[in-house]
């Protein structure tokens, strides 16, 4: 009876998405013009509005070369022929449509927490080899489900930017650390709070993709949107050397001495690192973690640059879309936009209601800063020194902002575009689905948040 329930809700969300939902550039577009209009709205000049979105525009070119890498290097690893066995392995595991889907939805969740770069592009690749598998499997509820990792409980791993970020002293801003001090993953990431919210979250995920998943024949198929099945790895042979210079493409002797001098580098940066190993597991260093794992899982530079030029679309939308997101950033933090959110923010907010306005807020912004790193430099230090004056743990704070941040991701195209690339659909395809998940994720966030906020007494800052 669930199952009926679930699955009519979900058909109903995709055709919705399908008719009405925009492409992810168009998206972006809008929030730039919707926050245009709300700095209006507080008083701002539109001169100053679009000088501060303007100057911008190139800020997030570092941050955007990174999230390239992370495609990028994501991708090669996981177009490896080992991991590539792996997935055929896996996909060989599912027997039903419904299976399929809730597998998907499973990895990509458990495996977000490691990394949400690999988790993005393997659970993409996973799901093309599972529609070539299972018959009837919905190509849109799978790839839904490929993006739960970030729809979800990401930042609630390993990969969490704000949590590294608050336990490493050199890395908090000054004036954020007079608020806040240190803030250690003890009391972030490793609360028992916290890993109850991250199993609650999960299982509520992984039963909405499993309910919601259609029967075979309602299902819109990869066949169906036109997508064309993974080709035959087999065939995709190298082409054979033609010429003596060719020899040190197609040799290993390269891949090995690079590889293991990267591994060197990354050993020594784990034992050096002067506040703890986990705290040079920062996004540069996953980076360079998954290049040097791509780099020993490709047996040549040629096959490496094979992998490499085959991931580069993926990270097209990333590229383009990244700088606009930047304006929306800039409109936001070098104007009157930021202010007047922090004192509506404090204003409107008691000890009791606080951590559920916290949720609200961040999941809010998320739309507009749809990154979890630089929104919470954006945020943290209203967000913080509202916490002081209402008594409530910052580091229950930072595991709020975690979790409540990811929801917007299941609605946001911004963190689809490489996903969308592998999976050779649109975000309207799949957001359907997401917005469903969105239904059932938010009320777990927001009542959890809040409850278990009251479970952690309040620790001043320590410096």
């Amino acid at each position: 009876m669930l199952h009926k329930i679930m699955e009519k809700y979900g058909l109903g969300l995709a055709a919705l998405a399908e008719k009405w939902f925009p492409d992810a550039l168009v998206f972006a577009f809008l929030g730039v013009l919707a926050t245009f209009l709300l700095g209006i709205c507080v008083g701002e000049t539109p001169a100053k509005l679009a000088f501060e979105g303007g100057k911008s525009f190139w800020s997030l070119i570092p941050f955007t070369m990174q999230m390239a890498m992370v495609i990028i290097g994501g991708y090669i690893v996981a177009d490896a022929p080992l991991v590539h066995k792996l997935i055929v392995k896996l996909a060989s595991l599912p027997r039903t449509p419904r299976g399929a889907i809730a597998f998907t939805a499973f990895f990509s969740i458990f495996s977000s927490l490691l990394s949400w770069g690999f988790s993005l592009i393997f659970s993409g690749l996973l799901v093309r080899e599972l529609a070539r598998r299972v018959k009837g499997m919905d190509y849109r509820a799978a790839g839904a489900a490929a993006y739960l990792g970030l729809g979800s409980v990401w930042a609630l791993g390993l990969s969490s930017s704000a949590a590294l970020l608050m336990a490493t002293k050199s890395a908090i801003p000054p004036k954020l650390y007079e608020i806040s001090g240190v803030i250690p993953l003890s009391a972030t990431l490793f609360l028992w709070q916290s890993i109850f919210l991250l199993l609650a979250l999960a299982s509520v995920a992984i039963a909405t993709a499993y309910f919601s998943a259609p029967e075979a024949e309602h299902a819109v198929t990869a066949a169906a949107l036109d997508v064309a099945p993974d080709t035959d790895r087999k065939k995709e042979a190298l082409e054979p050397r033609t010429r003596p210079g060719e020899w040190l493409e197609y040799s290993p002797l390269l891949n090995i001495a690079i590889g293991i001098l990267l591994a060197a580098y990354l050993v020594m940066a784990f034992k050096n690192s002067p506040n703890g190993a986990l705290a040079a597991l920062d996004l540069n260093t996953y980076n360079l973690m998954f290049l040097t794992a791509g780099i020993f899982l490709h047996a040549s530079p040629r096959r490496f640059m094979r992998a490499a030029a085959k991931a580069i679309p993926a990270a097209g939308g990333v590229l383009v879309q990244f700088p606009f997101y930047a304006v929306i950033f800039g409109m936001i933090t070098g104007t009157a936009i930021a202010p007047f959110l922090a004192d509506l923010f404090v204003r409107v907010s008691t000890h009791n209601t606080y951590p559920l306005l916290a949720a609200l807020y961040s999941s809010t912004l998320g739309v507009f800063i749809p990154s979890g790193g630089s929104k919470w430099i954006v945020e943290a230090p209203y967000v913080l020194q509202a916490a002081a004056v209402h008594q409530v743990n910052m580091g229950w704070i930072v595991q709020i902002y975690n979790t409540a941040e990811a929801l917007p991701n299941l609605v946001n195209p911004f963190w689809m575009l490489p996903l969308l690339a592998i999976l050779g659909v649109k975000a309207r395809d799949i957001v359907g689905y997401s917005f469903l998940q969105l239904l059932t994720n938010a009320p777990v966030v927001f009542g959890l948040c809040w409850f278990l906020a009251r479970t952690i007494p309040y620790v001043p800052a320590v410096h």
